[in-house]
Formats: C-alpha cells, sequence, structure tokens
C-alpha cells in the first residue's frame, strides 16, 4: 500500500516569520522560507492521521485541504505541537461527531490531558461543549514494534528531546524525528531501511544545543543508517533555505511546507 505523506510544517517553536515579522536571516522573498509549526499528514485512501497539532493547524488543514482525521499522534507535549488542539472540535462536528483518537507517550497525553481536559472523554462530562477526543497511550512492549492504526502500519520509537522524551514515528519506508537531542540504538534500529527521513536538525551548528539536534550529530547517525535522502525540519528564523541548500552534503535537504512523500508499506 503506498501512503501520501505531507509536511504541514516545518517550522521550529517561533515559526518563521517569527512574530512581529521577524525573518532573522531568512529571506522574505523565498516562498520555501515561510514555515508554519511542525506538523505531518499521513493519508492512505480510507485514512488520515495527524502528527501534532501546534498552534497552525487549522491554517494547515485549510490550506492543504484536509477535511477529515481520523487519528492525531503526538510526539510530545510542548506546546508548539499541542496547541492547535482545540480546532480539532470542528472537524468532531464535521465528521458526525465522531471521537478522534489521540496516541502518544504516557507522559505526553498525561499533560495534554490536564491542559485540555474540555476536550477528552474522561470520566463524567457536563460542559456545555462535548468532549471531541479519546487518550490511547502507548503501552511498553509497543514502543518498537508495528503497530496499526485501521490501515496504516507504522512504528513507534522513544528519542531523547532534553526535557522530555518524544516519539519518533516510522510510516513504511519513511521516518519521522521530531524533536530530539539524541537517539539511543533501539530508536535507530527501527529507523534503519527507511528510504527518507525527515528529522529536527534545529541545532544545526551547536554542537552542545540543550533540545535539538546538531546536523553533526545527524551526519554521524546517518554514517550508520544510511538513507538515501534526509529532510532536515524545524527550521528556525536562523536556518535560511536557499543557503542550507548550499551547505548540507549531498543527500540532504531542508523541508518546506507542503513538501510531499510517497512512502511504501
Amino acid at each position: 500500500m503506498s501512503l501520501k505523506i505531507k509536511i504541514l510544517g516545518c517550522g521550529n517553536s517561533s515559526g518563521v516569520p517569527a512574530i512581529g515579522n521577524y525573518w532573522g536571516v531568512c529571506d522574505p522573498s523565498e516562498p520555501r522560507n515561510i514555515r508554519m509549526r511542525s506538523s505531518l499528514s499521513v493519508q492512505s485512501n480510507e485514512t488520515t492521521i495527524i502528527v501534532d497539532t501546534g498552534p497552525d493547524i487549522s491554517r494547515q488543514t485549510t490550506l492543504f485541504d484536509i477535511t477529515s482525521i481520523d487519528g492525531v499522534f503526538y510526539t510530545h507535549q510542548h506546546s508548539d505541537h499541542t496547541n492547535g488542539i482545540s480546532d480539532l472540535r470542528m472537524m468532531y462536528f464535521r465528521n458526525g461527531c465522531h471521537t478522534i483518537p489521540c496516541y502518544g507517550s504516557a507522559e505526553a497525553l498525561d499533560e495534554i490531558l490536564q491542559r485540555f481536559d474540555y476536550m477528552f472523554i474522561v470520566g463524567d462530562h457536563t460542559k456545555l461543549y462535548p468532549p471531541v477526543l479519546t487518550v490511547n497511550s502507548f503501552e511498553t512492549n509497543q514502543y518498537n514494534e508495528v503497530q496499526s492504526f485501521k490501515d496504516i502500519s507504522y512504528i513507534p520509537f522513544l528519542m531523547d528531546h532534553g526535557t522530555c522524551a518524544a516519539v519518533g514515528y516510522r510510516f513504511g519506508d519513511l521516518s519521522y524525528c521530531v524533536d530530539i537531542r539524541s537517539m539511543d540504538d533501539k530508536a535507530l534500529e527501527c529507523i534503519k531501511g527507511s528510504k527518507i527521513w525527515i528529522v529536527d536538525g534545529s541545532g544545526y551548528n551547536s554542537k552542545d544545543h540543550p533540545v535539538h539536534a546538531s546536523l553533526e550529530t545527524l551526519y554521524r547517525y546517518n554514517e550508520y543508517l544510511e538513507v538515501q535522502e534526509v529532510y532536515i525540519t524545524s527550521l528556525s528564523p536562523s536556518m535560511d533555505y536557499k543557503t542550507l541548500l548550499k551547505e548540507l552534503p549531498e543527500g540532504y535537504y531542508p523541508a518546506y511546507d507542503g513538501q510531499t512523500f510517497k512512502s511504501e508499506c
């Protein structure tokens, strides 16, 4: 089965331009420098999964004509990956009031539930608006193993994001790793064999970034992984698209919003 995978947003926590029309070193005349916060869509002929619901999720689904969401997979609990969650309410109503299941680590979903409890079906709800989401935390034995959501198979795996763990996902021959500082051997084994790797490189040239991987770290990992196409995401205002094209070695590319891939399962 072939999956259509689209980068809905490749920006870091600020996006580009950041608030106040701040572009950093990014050239405003280059459209691929316009970056919404990180998110991904994964679609089969029957199913649509969204990875993360950042502050731009309403704009992203509108721009890329995503009219239905069957499930949401969270990488972690940080605001730039979760704060658009309330916009899922409209998807609930548009799709016949069918609840939307959310997946992720227990740590992430516990915090998301605390912050957005009104969105979830947990216990007795008597609020004006109905809850629209359900919580589905990964069990320990589900990591690093093939799982299924409807007709889409995937592998979840844990990664170090400095202040918390993040979940990476492999869909067929494409792996998605946002946000990371480092990865252990188990995570690398899940990625190995991928043809496409979309990965957080927001650390850029910093060798000691507290929460994001540097490009040097990614190059080192890929000496083992041998992925032929690596797309750097979570791009900050300090990472200009055309500058990156010149700096990155063969087989490495800066991601951009709307970029689409096919992955074979």
